[in-house]
């Protein structure tokens, strides 16, 4: 076979390949746009249009340049419109881009604005210069007379000069945007500008090169092959050199293609997506290979002349053998997530980790094993995520159970979370970026929320590949942290349940045996001894009514020390008559106490069922207490007390604020409030602490105001 044979068939594959990456990447931004704004329309359907510059250049590659057929000529001037069309889209997406649109006003945009009325009257005046002296119908059209003219002045060589200067100014402002992007409003819009820049600046460089190649293809045409008389004397030589610049133009624009290519499916740039998607970039490599492998088979059978019955066999045989090899990577992905999602769904075994024994004979019977979700965690930074360093920080009613925060790899000391928590106050905002100095390395934190509102925060460092979160990644963070912080929260509501339940389980064994002992060594023993004195008369009177009201009183203290069904001071006085009699019992802890309660709210809890009234009573009873307890630390400053009553839709809480030394984060965690927080969980309430060293207590408790809440109806 002869070089020349060789030429035409790299020339044909290359063509096809970039007609079919062309379609496939516009035919993607399109599908896959959230958001089809003006830009992302220009972007898809400019590489549409690419396409089809293409397929039309592989079809007129394979006619016989000896005879200019209708065919020939369809094929030829169908190319010709997308040829003038790709580079004025290439601009207005690059200006898109860049930031145009989204500040109208801007000077900046108002700048680009006069640029772009600019090249659309170039094209316009182009396009109908180019119908009128190339004629494509000459058998329906009769335009001699504005032919000759534009022939008089010029014709081709006119046409050639405008189409380069048109070709300068598109690419060298589009070059210019690149390198001076305006505003964006977009969350991502700058990273996503300085991690794909360098990809669009590159492909930008190449047509730039492409369209210099163009120029000076039209220039020989122009000066050297054109005759004086009009003719084109295309010889051979010719014709050779025109088939390697076709093919030198073909390989720096399937070079730009892959770079484009890159940008699109690493960093969504023109999809309206804030974050590329997983499986994006796996299937641009797959759609490579396949215009490579296709344009090579589909190449050498159109330039080898055979019988298209081959053709036809050989794309089968390819189309099959890709799809097959599509599947068995698919399952080989799909094996490979499983693989590292199972150390994060498998069983807990809770149920054997609450169940199980005490370790030591002296073990307190309220600190049960705890469920240790650090694994899970470290499963989902590391091999889900690819995380540099995470953190899983509960927030809300789920805090106290929840724990302490959870890290990978190891604990750092995280800053106050205030400003990032009111920044992620919606569900609908799922992260924000963070400065990586200030909070312990994490580069993005990631909103969480279940039916009660804001339950945590994801904080995650940089991927240790170097790349960003795809969407599916941050979704999955958010659904794995909510998940994780239920698990912790069900878990130690459970812990925290079961040891209570074996704490009044003991303490009723307990004083059972003492009931028992009492009645049988001491109070039987009394009455009997009563009962013989009584018997013998005289003195022994005075001694049975001493020994009857002695046992009289051992029964009484009995009595006492069992603990009542149902508080009498709520049951009688209610939830806020029950806490001022508390409260009357602590007067001398306090300086000052004010009462703050709506009327609504004093209704609300009047009307609570007796268990939730009483389950709120004994945790604001605690919370008094502890404030009498710690409020004032070891000095002797003045503790002023604040008891709020507040309603909502459909909840009232109790507000006991003090402005004493305030509570350790640890001490959130004690057995007193952490068993009430429970208990409050149990009946539908919340309870969340605002605490620190130096600025007071301010605890908030919380139940449903509904009158069937903790009573057993279903709502």
């Amino acid at each position: 076979m002869s070089g020349l044979f060789w030429l035409d068939w790299a020339t044909v594959a290359v063509s096809l390949a970039n007609a079919i990456l062309l379609l496939w990447l516009g035919a993607t931004v399109l599908l896959n746009a959230d958001r089809r704004a003006w830009g992302i329309w220009l972007a898809g359907g400019g590489m549409l249009v690419g396409g089809a510059f293409f397929v039309s250049h592989t079809a007129f590659l394979s006619l016989d340049f000896g005879q200019l057929t209708r065919a020939a000529r369809f094929w030829w001037y169908g190319a010709l419109l997308p040829a003038v069309a790709m580079p004025l889209f290439w601009y207005l997406a690059m200006i898109w881009y860049a930031g145009y649109g989204s500040s109208p006003q801007s000077a900046w945009t108002r700048r680009r604005r006069r640029w772009l009325w600019l090249l659309l009257l170039a094209v316009a005046a182009g396009i109908v210069s180019a119908i009128i002296y190339l004629n494509p119908f000459p058998e329906t059209l009769s335009l001699l007379p504005l032919r000759f003219a534009i022939y008089e002045l010029g014709g081709a060589t006119l046409l050639g000069a405008g189409y380069a200067v048109y070709l300068a100014l598109c690419i060298g402002l589009s070059l210019e945007a690149l390198l001076r992007p305006g505003p964006t409003e977009r969350i991502m819009g700058d990273l996503a500008r300085q991690r794909a820049r360098p990809w669009l600046v590159a492909a930008t460089l190449l047509f730039l090169l492409v369209s210099l190649l163009v120029i000076g293809g039209l220039s020989w045409m122009l000066l050297v092959v054109r005759t004086p008389d009009g003719v084109y004397l295309l010889s051979q030589n010719v014709l050779a050199t025109l088939a390697w610049l076709d093919l030198v133009t073909s390989l720096l624009i399937t070079t730009a293609v892959v770079l484009l290519g890159q940008a699109v499916v690493s960093y969504e740039i023109f999809t309206g997506k804030t974050l590329p998607r997983r499986g994006l970039r796996r299937q641009w490599q797959r759609a490579l290979l396949l215009a490579v492998g296709y344009g090579l088979l589909v190449g050498l059978t159109l330039t080898a002349g055979l019988r298209p019955v081959y053709g036809v066999l050989l794309s089968a045989v390819l189309m099959t053998v890709f799809f097959a090899m599509l599947v068995w990577v698919s399952y080989r992905e799909r094996e490979r997530t499983i693989a590292a999602l199972r150390p994060f769904v498998s069983s807990q075994q809770l149920y054997d980790q609450l169940l199980a024994p005490e370790k030591g004979e002296r073990a307190p019977l309220t600190h049960p094993p705890e469920l240790d979700a650090t694994a899970p965690f470290a499963a989902l930074c590391r091999h889900v995520l690819g995380a540099r360093c995470g953190y899983l920080v509960a927030l809300g009613p789920l805090a106290p159970l929840a724990g302490p925060p959870l890290a990978y790899p190891a604990a750092q000391p995280l800053p106050p979370l205030d400003a990032v928590i009111r920044q992620l106050a919606s569900p609908e905002i799922l992260r924000v970026p963070l400065d990586p100095a200030v909070y312990a390395g994490a580069t993005w934190a990631i909103s969480l929320w279940g039916e009660r509102g804001q339950i945590g925060l994801l904080l995650l460092g940089d991927k240790a590949d170097g790349g960003l979160y795809t969407q599916e990644e941050m979704e999955i963070a958010r659904a794995s942290g909510e998940r994780l912080i239920d698990l912790q929260a069900g878990a130690e509501m459970g812990r925290r349940l079961l040891a209570l339940q074996r704490e009044r389980l003991a303490a009723t064994q307990v004083a059972d045996r003492r009931t028992r002992r009492m009645l049988h060594d001491d109070v039987l023993p009394q009455l009997h001894a009563a009962l013989l004195a009584l018997e013998a008369g005289g003195e022994g009177r005075e001694t049975a009514t001493a020994l009857i009201s002695e046992a009289h009183r051992q029964v009484s203290n009995l009595l006492r020390d069992v603990p009542p069904v149902i508080t009498p001071e709520v049951a009688r006085l209610g939830v806020l008559g029950a806490l001022e009699e508390a409260l009357a019992e602590l007067e001398q802890a306090f300086d000052d106490v004010v009462w703050e309660v709506e009327p609504g709210a004093a209704e609300r809890l009047r009307a609570l069922p007796p268990l939730t009234a009483e389950v709120l009573f004994y945790a604001a009873r605690e919370v008094l207490r502890n404030a009498a307890r710690h409020g004032r630390g070891e000095g002797s400053e003045a503790l002023r007390l604040r008891l709020q009553a507040v309603e909502s839709a459909r909840a009232v809480a109790l507000v006991i604020e003090d402005d004493g030394v305030g509570l350790e984060p640890a001490g959130v965690n004690g057995r007193g409030l952490a068993l009430h927080s429970t208990m409050l969980a149990v009946v539908g309430g919340t309870l969340a602490v605002e605490s620190g060293a130096g600025r007071g207590t301010r605890v908030r408790l919380e139940v449903g105001a509904d009158e069937r809440a903790g009573s057993g109806e279903a709502p």
